[in-house]
């Protein structure tokens, strides 16, 4: 008798599923809705007349190329903090090592903002940057806040980062940013930027606290996440006007990153104009090696403070002696054309027009002619992304 009642436990706990599904749940073409939301990119590549894949593979690079282009720059003249100051926080959790990046989380992360350092310095010249990881529900310090992004790349690259462990700590990583970020000047914006791939944070309080202590601060976190949506991550982002974003793939990881590579424009509450004394130090060269008062190292040449005379090795930076900020004049040049940038082009027919810039004829969907609003010259796609992205100067206008 007990062995038919258990029999008979066991027969209501089971529910039969029914593998077809109910017809609500078909979407418009017969499938199922949600099979509906991915796009099967191997049947977007067709065969030509001739046999070859080429011409499909291009449309799909031409569509990517277009999709950047699409992505309209602020162009607006308003007040932008061209002296940053960003803590960039590493996800070195066990989540980093799924392989839906390939080869991994991890690598492709570290890749890519290895990628990221060296375009933030190119285009924020007199900014800084301090790297930080989380894992094990504790965060760490990479490197100290410097415009060097030698260090910054190298401690990016270490193998002892790629030693993933536990759950992430965003509280933690935050709580980190800030107490550095206090210590920088008033005069310059303060920023962190997350790449995050877990979707649980291992945090000792409250994070409520911590985001009244990131507004109270005025500092701006944007986020980019590798797995899905998160609501808490996604809301401190909004509550500080940053940004955040979801990556589906490398590409669209890439995107998203280097869209805080631009400086945001000024709070209204912090739009002041402040005096901010800065050195132009002389390269100098010794007959014996002096020591620099950056990295306490020896060697024949470095830049002269002009305010105590000490001796450090590249630009720009602080003098650890006096304090004063050091940089070059074509740093603050680089750093000019973001409150000036370069207006984006008018997308016209091609009607074989020779690009301006590489003078290519207007044949094919990709040589489509882009006219630039001032001095008129037209320009393919190719130079269109080359001219915002790296240039920042029109060819046509100087």
């Amino acid at each position: 008798m007990g062995g038919r009642t258990n029999a008979a436990a066991d027969d209501d706990d089971y529910v039969d599923i029914d593998d077809t599904g109910p017809e609500g749940l078909k979407g418009a073409d017969g499938g199922y809705a949600w099979e509906e939301e991915y796009k099967r990119s191997w049947d977007a590549i067709q065969e030509d007349a001739s046999g070859s894949i080429q011409s499909s593979v291009l449309g799909i690079s031409d569509q990517r190329k277009r999709r950047r282009q699409r992505q309209q720059h602020d162009t607006s003249l308003v007040q932008r903090g061209i002296m940053r100051h960003v803590m960039l926080v590493l996800d070195e959790s066990e989540a980093m090592s799924v392989r839906d990046l390939a080869p991994t989380r991890i690598h492709a992360a570290q890749a890519l903002l290895a990628r990221f350092v060296s375009e933030f310095f190119d285009q924020n010249p007199i900014s800084q940057l301090s790297v930080v990881a989380t894992k094990d529900g504790l965060a760490e310090r990479l490197t100290e806040l410097s415009s060097n992004p030698a260090d910054h790349v190298r401690a990016l690259q270490a193998k002892s980062n790629r030693d993933l462990a536990g759950e992430p700590s965003l509280q933690n990583a935050l709580e980190l940013s800030m107490h550095a970020l206090k210590r920088a000047p008033g005069h310059g914006l303060r920023e962190i930027i997350c790449v995050v791939g877990s979707l649980t944070t291992c945090d000792p309080g409250d994070i409520e606290q911590t985001l009244q202590a990131l507004r109270h601060s005025g500092i701006r976190v944007s986020m980019v996440h590798l797995a899905a949506e998160v609501h808490v991550f996604r809301r401190i982002c909004h509550e500080t006007r940053g940004t955040f974003a979801v990556a589906v793939d490398a590409d669209d990881m890439q995107d998203a990153l280097f869209e805080c590579i631009p400086p945001p424009c000024v709070p209204a509450t912090k739009a002041t104009s402040d005096m901010v004394r800065m050195g132009f130090p002389v390269k100098a060269q010794g007959d014996a090696p002096t020591a620099c008062v950056c990295h306490h190292e020896l060697s024949y040449t470095g830049f002269v403070c002009p305010r105590c005379r000490s001796k450090v090795c590249s630009l720009p930076t602080d003098c650890d002696v006096c304090g004063l900020a050091l940089v070059a004049a074509p740093h603050l040049a680089r750093s000019y054309r973001h409150l000036f940038p370069e207006p984006n082009f008018v997308e016209k027919p091609s009607g074989g027009v020779v690009c301006a810039g590489c003078g290519a004829a207007g044949e094919g969907s990709s040589k489509a002619a882009f006219e630039c609003p001032r001095c008129e010259c037209g320009f393919c796609l190719e130079c269109d992304i080359f001219i915002h992205e790296t240039l920042h100067n029109c060819p046509g206008c100087i």
